[in-house]
């Protein structure tokens, strides 16, 4: 963060001074978990019912910090008091980035890929300047100020992954940190129970090119209706991605290798150069895109543009993260979230990885889905057999509609197991696992995550599987 003086914090935040220098200056970073203070740290206390920041003022303190920001007195310790932390916090961030003229905010929201994407596109702009970007997909009202609150005079490029389970959600994260260009990827039905409508989804979506000034930039997936439809609810100028043929930024001749990394001829309206992606999944070529036409716009030439895009890597855990044991078997961590979406691209590419070998898929509850919910499992079972997956193991009586659906399809010659938990999955697969198997662990945070574990153990040569 900018250096600022505890007299500059309250006055961006609306607060007051206790027991504090008004002069005492914050250099260091604004943390709200006390174990990560250090010198010059602005504490934020947040009060809660279990667990009171407050409680930890005076150990921030005693760490480094300058001063807590929160909501009551604590005894001894220099404060700026507010009514509200969270709200004070992005007040906090709002100051910080009105002082750096020279940063370029780049904002992205969509229905899925979005921590994915955002890696990408931090990955392309650092290579032109100083970057922030959050951690995994911190990406609401706390993630959003705390990540901006990084930024410093020296930092050119942030890029914020910008969440939301309502509409005007994006609206107020663009309030907090104002884009300067926004990508929107798609539009789904992830969070469906939340938002009620695929309509209002886009409605919510939406809002991050609204707020875009006149001078900013838009970039649109154009090969999703609901998302180039924003274009209309813009003032700044609009790029359009994809594999449509009027894309500004497109993908020409895709092709997947047994991995199922994609290689394309990228075509820009200042040339075209050849891109072979080190990522698995075939929905990676969009993601690339739309990082690309962020890169382009900030200046990276195609052909520096295309070699910097084939040596693009995650960053964020559990996201189509590809590893092989030793026993010959091949596994695909996506475990960090679900929804059908996710979820489809998530299967074609296990078939597509398959070769010589059996698919395996270990699917877990999708969260969310509101009135949606039964059909959107049933849904997943039926591409999974569709796509000729060899054997389905199904996690949790939550996600038993997966089972159904993909019993359901007749001529399907795999086999799909209702299992108990994560635990019964992990035993079935260490039971039959051969060399070649190709599995898939997939499921919304409800502890899919042990089974992808549980067999990265196993590749460690721990109990792997004959």
């Amino acid at each position: 963060m900018i250096p600022l003086t505890l007299a500059e914090v309250a006055g961006a935040v609306d607060g007051r001074l206790f027991a504090a220098d008004p002069a005492a200056r914050v250099t260091g970073p604004v943390e709200f978990d006390s174990r990560k203070v250090s010198a010059g740290t602005l504490f934020v206390a947040f009060p809660g019912e279990k667990v009171d920041g407050h409680d930890y003022a005076a150990a921030a303190v005693e760490a480094g910090a300058v001063a807590v920001l929160g909501t009551r007195e604590v005894p001894g310790v220099p404060m700026v008091l507010v009514a509200d932390a969270l709200d004070a916090m992005g007040r906090l961030a709002r100051a910080v980035v009105d002082r750096l003229p020279e940063l370029t905010v780049i904002g992205l929201t969509g229905s899925s890929g979005k921590t994915t994407t955002k890696d990408l596109i931090a990955q392309l702009t650092v290579r032109l300047g100083p970057t922030v970007a959050p951690p995994g997909s911190f990406n609401n009202e706390l993630g959003h100020p705390w990540t901006a609150l990084r930024a410093g005079p020296d930092t050119r490029f942030l890029v914020l992954e910008k969440g939301a389970r309502g509409v005007g959600h994006v609206r107020y994260l663009c309030e907090v940190v104002p884009p300067r260009i926004s990508v929107v990827l798609n539009v789904g039905v992830a969070h469906l129970g939340e938002f009620g409508s695929v309509e209002n989804i886009a409605l919510a979506k939406g809002e991050l090119v609204e707020s875009l000034p006149a001078d900013g930039l838009a970039v649109l997936n154009a090969d999703d209706p609901l998302v180039e439809a924003m274009a209309g609810r813009t003032r700044a100028r609009v790029v359009r991605y994809g594999e449509a043929a009027h894309a500004d930024v497109r993908a020409e001749d895709v092709t997947l290798d047994g991995r199922g990394r994609a290689s394309y001829t990228l075509v820009t309206p200042e040339g075209s150069a050849p891109v072979r992606l080190g990522l698995t999944g075939r929905h990676q070529v969009s993601n690339s895109l739309a990082a690309a036409a962020v890169a382009r716009e900030l200046g990276m030439p195609v052909t520096e543009l295309a070699t910097a895009l084939g040596e693009l890597g995650l960053v964020s855990t559990r996201r189509m993260d590809v590893f092989e044991r030793p026993d010959g078997v091949t596994v695909i961590d996506d475990s960090y979230n679900a929804n059908p979406a996710s979820m489809a691209v998530a299967l074609r590419a296990l078939a597509g990885m398959r070769g010589g070998g059996r698919a395996l898929a270990v699917l877990g509850y999708m969260a969310e889905l509101g009135p949606y919910e039964r059909d959107g499992h049933l849904e997943v079972g039926r591409l999974a057999a569709g796509l000729g997956v060899d054997r389905l193991l199904v996690v949790g009586e939550p996600a038993a509609p997966i089972h159904e659906g993909a019993t359901a399809v007749e001529d399907w010659g795999g086999e799909s197991v209702l299992l108990t938990d994560q635990a019964a999955a992990v035993e079935v697969l260490r039971g039959e696992l051969r060399p070649g198997d190709v599995v898939l662990v997939k499921g919304s945070r409800y502890r899919t995550w042990e089974v992808a574990d549980a067999l990265r153990v196993d590749a460690t040569g721990e109990g792997a599987a004959a």
